[in-house]
């Protein structure tokens, strides 16, 4: 059955999402076991090792290889070929499920018109999937930090997009589940909205489509 189209209008913004935990669900329970069991440790050890590193692969600053080798070495472990593919399989598919709430309004943005693009703090490996993905037609344009070199909450990453977008920051808004993120972007003028769920964010951006154009 097909949901209620509710249009949601936003004029002369450009509204820029994050992808995980925002339009994503996170990490299940199943997925993190699957992890765990491909690795082959336990996660009182591993996930602060996965976590330590995961900035510079974000950042475009270690590949996804070097990556898995630094975790490998913190755990006092070796992956072979074999294991490092299906840890690599496991962990991107633990990231790109779908939160469908988000993906009804990013439907309901684009049937307002209103602008759209996205700015994820991921590797090099999520820039084809986001490009290809079905909601890769609501956005204008997909930033992905590690082809930027540059990573949120860096306040230049704002400002990248801002000048890629055409606009200036102030007709930017910025929505990210993390605090950090939003402070960031908020530093140099943007709006922003730290996610805590569909309806808290449609409420948000609800208020934004019935004020006065800007």
């Amino acid at each position: 059955m097909s949901r209620t189209e509710t249009t949601l209008s936003i004029p002369d913004r450009v509204v820029v999402f994050d992808y995980g935990e925002v339009l994503s669900m996170s990490q299940s329970e199943h997925d993190k076991l699957g992890i765990l069991g491909t690795a082959g440790a336990d996660a009182a050890t591993f996930w602060p090792a996965y976590w330590r590193h995961r900035d510079d692969l974000d950042h475009g600053t270690v590949s996804v290889a070097d990556y898995w080798a630094r975790v490998a070495t913190d755990l006092g472990l070796e992956f072979d070929p074999a294991q490092l593919q299906r840890l690599w399989a496991v962990d991107f598919r633990s990231w790109i499920s779908v939160e469908p709430g988000s993906i009804d309004i990013l439907d309901d943005l684009h049937h307002g018109g209103t602008r759209m693009a996205l700015l994820s703090n991921a590797g090099f490996d999520f820039g084809g999937p986001f490009r290809h993905a079905p909601f890769a037609r609501y956005f204008e344009q997909i930033f992905v930090s590690a082809e930027l070199g540059l990573i949120k909450p860096d306040p230049e990453i704002y400002r990248h997009v801002a000048r890629e977008l055409g606009i200036e920051p102030s007709a930017m808004v910025f929505v990210d589940n993390k605090d950090v993120n939003v402070a960031g972007a908020q530093s140099i003028g943007v709006t922003g909205h730290v996610f805590t769920g569909v309806h808290e964010l449609r409420d948000f951006l609800t208020t934004l489509s019935e004020g006065p154009a800007q």
